[in-house]
């Protein structure tokens, strides 16, 4: 299989009465949610006039999410997932950005249609669950795409303050997809939970590693994912991915009581640092699953390392940072580890290359800086963006990582070295020494700058400890330059769309 529908396509001439979509209620065969993103298609070309090219997706995980994804890739257009949790403003800039000429809406997109009407000239499609099931006439034949064509394109926060474009072909994303398929032993009994917003790309993985080998796609409540226990037993639920943050919200509510998940048979975790009590907990609560952590920009096609974690009772210990390791680069992609003046080093930056790689931003005057060009004997040269970027190009992740016992351990992003008193600190290393302390969860270390200088400030979750014990703590590791000069108490970090932890709003 080439591209991302096809994969789906295979499994609905494999497999057509088989569950396909668990959607607010509603479940599709394949057969049923192939006639549905045919009949939409249908409708998408009759109502443009003509073939969309990109397609915007305002939806929140509803049956109109999926149906309008396949349909487009169904007829060879771009997807653009967009988040009606995001502000309109911020979506106007997507929709910008990606030139889109049909956008979908759910109920939840609805609420920021009149904007778009007045400030984007897209052709705006609000879409129900009903309206989809109740359809019928013909659906549009599908659009071969080739390989090389983009099938979705995603958007990061960018240095500049505005989004910023990455355009993923099928080439680059299928062959991660077979590779986790065939790895992981995803089969057509299986049913996976799809956790995350479309606008994070861990979605591209949970969607089509799910039908592309005839298995069910289970979607949650938001509230379902932070209580995982009951909604694993009742859908019977056996991969489930899992944001270490999000992941702790489960553990307060009481959803990760030990071996309260039987059904799971494959946990995978990513997005974010993960320490050994938070994959302990996890192995527990699901006593015969396998755990992953697995790591990954948007921009190398999701996942780029994996690491097999183990089993209740014999999960590999974690790095000396207390972080669990990322493991190793995944077989058909190369990378290097590069220090500041560009020479081989461990630890070092990240760099990775090959087929999973994207081929630039949307917008190229973001390309410079993000990539670079290095060989055996020679001085990386940084990509300035005066020449096109190629295959040989090496894309830089901005994560520092360091090799421990045949894997890697990430140790923080390059651009998280902050300097205080003149002295260069990797925040990183003092967030991985403070979830060591046995009364802490999760750590945020930020730099704030002030008349008097940089000064290191510490946020924590867990039970509230007095400053001078943090102090005395961290001095037994660190330097006194190395010391936050405030430790804040937090009941639970704020997390931004994806789930993660939002740095900014607690350095703000």
């Amino acid at each position: 299989m080439t591209t991302l529908y096809e994969l789906f396509a295979d499994s609905a001439a494999h497999h057509p009465d088989r569950t396909a979509l668990e959607v607010q209620g509603d479940r599709l065969t394949y057969a049923e949610l192939e006639g549905a993103a045919a009949r939409l298609a249908a409708r998408m070309t009759e109502e443009l006039g003509n073939v969309p090219a990109r397609v915007g997706i305002l939806a929140a995980r509803s049956l109109p999410t999926y149906v309008a994804y396949l349909a487009a890739l169904r007829l060879g257009a771009i997807a653009v997932p967009m988040n009606p949790t995001f502000p309109a403003a911020r979506n106007l800039e997507i929709a910008t950005s990606a030139d889109v000429d049909l956008i979908v809406l759910d109920r939840a997109g609805t609420k920021q249609r009149d904007q778009l009407a007045a400030e984007h000239r897209a052709l705006l499609m609000p879409l129900t669950a009903e309206a989809l099931l109740g359809a019928d006439g013909p659906g549009a034949e599908p659009i071969a795409a080739p390989a090389d064509s983009v099938a979705y394109i995603l958007h990061t926060s960018g240095s500049t303050g505005h989004p910023r474009g990455v355009p993923i072909r099928h080439r680059n994303v299928v062959p991660l997809i077979n590779w986790m398929i065939k790895g992981y032993g995803f089969g057509p009994e299986d049913r996976t939970s799809q956790n995350v917003e479309l606008t994070f790309d861990v979605a591209v993985y949970e969607l089509f590693v799910t039908w592309g080998c005839g298995a069910a796609l289970v979607v949650p409540r938001v509230d379902d994912v932070v209580r995982a226990s009951a909604f694993v037993n009742d859908k019977q639920i056996t991969h489930w991915f899992c944001v270490p943050s999000v992941g702790d919200i489960a553990a307060r509510v009481g959803a990760l009581a030990p071996g309260s998940m039987p059904s799971l048979r494959l946990l995978v975790f990513g997005g974010e640092r993960l320490i050994a009590a938070q994959a302990e907990q996890w192995a527990a609560a699901a006593p015969h699953a396998e755990l992953h952590n697995l790591y990954g920009p948007t921009e190398v096609s999701i996942i780029c390392t994996g690491q097999r974690l183990g089993e209740r009772g014999e999960l590999r210990g974690p790095g000396s940072n207390g972080t669990m390791p990322i493991g190793q680069v995944l077989p058909h992609l190369e990378y290097v580890l590069l220090s500041e003046d560009g020479h081989p080093a461990d630890p070092g930056e990240l760099c990775v290359r090959g087929n999973q790689r994207f081929d630039g931003y949307l917008d190229p005057a973001g390309d410079a800086g993000r990539f670079l060009t290095w060989e055996p004997g020679t001085t990386a040269r940084v990509h300035t963006g005066d020449e096109p970027v190629t295959a040989r190009h090496w894309y830089r992740t901005g994560d520092r990582v360091r090799t421990e016992d045949g894997s890697l351990v990430f140790l923080g992003r390059v651009d998280d070295q902050v300097k205080v008193r003149g002295h260069r600190i990797e925040v990183g290393e003092i967030e991985a020494a403070l979830t060591r302390h046995p009364h802490i969860r999760e750590a945020v270390a930020v730099a704030r700058e002030s008349d008097l200088g940089g000064t290191l400030v510490a946020f924590y979750t867990g039970t509230e400890i007095p400053a001078a014990e943090l102090t005395a703590f961290l001095r037994e590791q660190f330097p006194v330059y190395m010391i936050p000069g405030r430790f804040v108490h937090q009941a639970a970090f704020p997390l931004n769309a994806n789930g993660k932890v939002d740095r900014k709003a607690l350095a703000d």
